[in-house]
């Protein structure tokens, strides 16, 4: 029953994952540009039927990834490495974002609340902009786990082996990111192309803190 739990948990952590990612990319890939070009009875109409269901799925997703997150967190029994530790971080700060800055301001930036719209948007894009930073690495972490490191030993070795100063430098980026996330500023995280080559670079960067240091 235990390894069935498991196993069962695993499997809603991935489908979840995925709904919650692939709305986060569709938010920040497709929709943010159609929104920008639609005319303004179309945009008038998404923001009042297509948006709001949207974002039910998009932040259902992130609870569910993130309760089974938890238990399969919790099953690891010790037995993480560093890469699943700031994977761990990062969905943890991403869920945050979700439910604390996103979807609050999505509320006001599509008149469902009284509030300032437009401060209210920039808000929740730069939140999302910077959970799309997030999921390259992050995924990298959900991968970092023994049970997924198989062929790639010894290069895990090394990363569960290494010093504290390559996750603490890690870390520190982690939290930078995030604190810019809250009072920052887009930056070259205002385009999609921006976005993404941040978040390659920010994956490699990862990876070779954890590994080398």
């Amino acid at each position: 029953m235990e390894h069935l739990l498991e196993l069962l948990a695993r499997w809603g952590h991935g489908l979840f994952g995925v709904t919650w990612i692939g709305f986060l990319y569709y938010f920040n890939f497709v929709q943010g540009g159609y929104f920008k070009k639609a005319s303004p009875e179309a945009l008038a109409d998404a923001k009042q039927h297509l948006a709001p269901a949207a974002l039910w799925w998009f932040r259902w997703g992130a609870m569910f990834t993130f309760i089974t997150g938890l238990y399969l967190f919790g099953r690891l029994a010790g037995g993480f490495n560093s890469l699943i530790l700031v994977g761990a971080v990062m969905g943890t700060i991403m869920f945050l974002n979700v439910w604390l800055v996103i979807w609050p301001n999505q509320k006001v930036a599509l008149g469902m609340v009284e509030g300032d719209a437009a401060a209210a948007g920039a808000k929740a894009l730069l939140a999302s902009r910077t959970n799309t930073l997030f999921s390259g690495p992050m995924l990298l972490g959900m991968l970092g786990s023994h049970s997924h490191a198989g062929a790639l030993d010894p290069w895990w070795s090394n990363v569960n082996g290494s010093s504290t100063t390559g996750l603490i430098i890690m870390l520190a980026i982690v939290l930078l990111l995030e604190l810019n996330a809250l009072f920052g500023k887009q930056g070259p995280l205002a385009s999609v192309k921006g976005v993404i080559h941040c978040s390659l670079l920010l994956s490699v960067v990862m990876a070779a803190l954890l590994h080398y240091l």
